[in-house]
């Protein structure tokens, strides 16, 4: 299945159930009028709105309308908790290797886990706004995966059954903060339009990996085409169950990757920091610079048959007090 958030002016929105190749919605209201109602009850609600995919997919639905991501908030506009994670140990040890007065340490055996921001997540075409460009504006391209209930100390397989649904993901992070701004480096993060079921992404659901390339674009330019299964190395039932080492994880919970990486340098970066460590290896010095207010970004990930799987994150970066742009939605 594949869902979406519209905005109605609520908090939440109105949750609609999206067709397979994006073009059509359908209102979810006869069964359920949010994501987290869903997740709160998967096992009663999930197969009513299969039947309505379905209907949907095969074209008997008289109510169906075009589907538009601009339309959209975050499939999830609030949860109750955000975790990234750094799955992608190439992403690490490159940070590691450039981090200015960091003594060399050993990549972790375990999966390292940060406290996101919930409260406010930003949709696929939501402009993200900052505070000054000094502060480093940066991007990371990710997969999140949305748990339902998963009780504490279970095992990364019992977690990886507790994977309801799957989408992108843009982990924006302000990078020159220093350590003095480790708290408000990380603004709310941006979702794809669309979160969708493992089963609708058939074999490239492997091993609690999606095995599929990720593409950034930025300013029109393709930056990265990373691929985010081979090299993910702690899977989703990991990261889940070591969140869930010492508490529970209630039903809703966002898992990021973090960053997909790969050592195939060929393939681009899904976040500038990681280009300007690889050009400060090579040559000594970054010369990549972050990102400036005007810019824009493009996320998205396409299956085997071309079409897009989750829509694509496509924002651009104003200033936080632009008078241009007037924002939507409830204050």
């Amino acid at each position: 299945m594949k869902f979406a958030t519209l905005n109605d002016g609520s908090r939440d929105g109105q949750l609609v159930v999206v067709s397979r190749d994006l073009s059509q919605a359908h209102y979810a209201s006869g069964i359920a009028g949010r994501l987290q109602q869903v997740l709160d009850d998967w096992g009663f609600l999930a197969p009513q709105l299969e039947e309505l995919y379905v209907g949907l997919n095969h074209g008997r639905l008289r109510h169906a309308f075009n589907f538009e991501p601009k339309q959209c908030l975050a499939p999830l506009p609030r949860a109750f908790q955000s975790i990234e994670g750094s799955a992608y140990l190439n992403h690490l040890e490159l940070l590691q290797r450039t981090a200015p007065n960091e003594p060399a340490s050993e990549l972790p055996l375990e999966p390292l886990l940060r406290q996101g921001c919930g409260d406010s997540l930003l949709g696929a075409c939501s402009p993200v706004r900052v505070g000054s460009e000094a502060m480093g504006i940066d991007f990371e391209a990710q997969v999140v995966a949305v748990t339902g209930d998963v009780a504490q100390g279970v095992s990364s397989g019992q977690a990886l059954e507790g994977v309801r649904l799957l989408m992108l993901a843009n982990g924006w992070t302000l990078r020159l903060l220093g350590a003095q701004g480790r708290f408000h480096s990380r603004p709310a993060t941006s979702f794809s339009p669309v979160a969708v079921t493992p089963d609708e992404l058939g074999a490239a659901w492997r091993g609690g990996r999606v095995d599929l390339p990720l593409q950034t674009m930025w300013n029109g330019r393709k930056v990265g085409q990373c691929e985010a299964g081979p090299e993910m190395t702690f899977h989703f039932g990991q990261l889940i169950a070591q969140a869930a080492k010492t508490r529970a994880l209630s039903a809703g919970s966002l898992i990021g990757s973090g960053p997909v990486s790969n050592k195939d340098s060929s393939r681009g970066y899904s976040c500038i920091a990681e280009k300007r460590a690889l050009e400060q290896l090579e040559s000594g010095q970054a010369k990549t610079a972050f990102m400036s207010f005007g810019d824009s970004l493009r996320i998205e990930m396409k299956g085997a048959d071309g079409l897009s799987v989750f829509g694509a994150i496509d924002q651009d970066v104003l200033a936080l007090h632009d008078a241009d742009e007037k924002e939507s939605g409830p204050v």
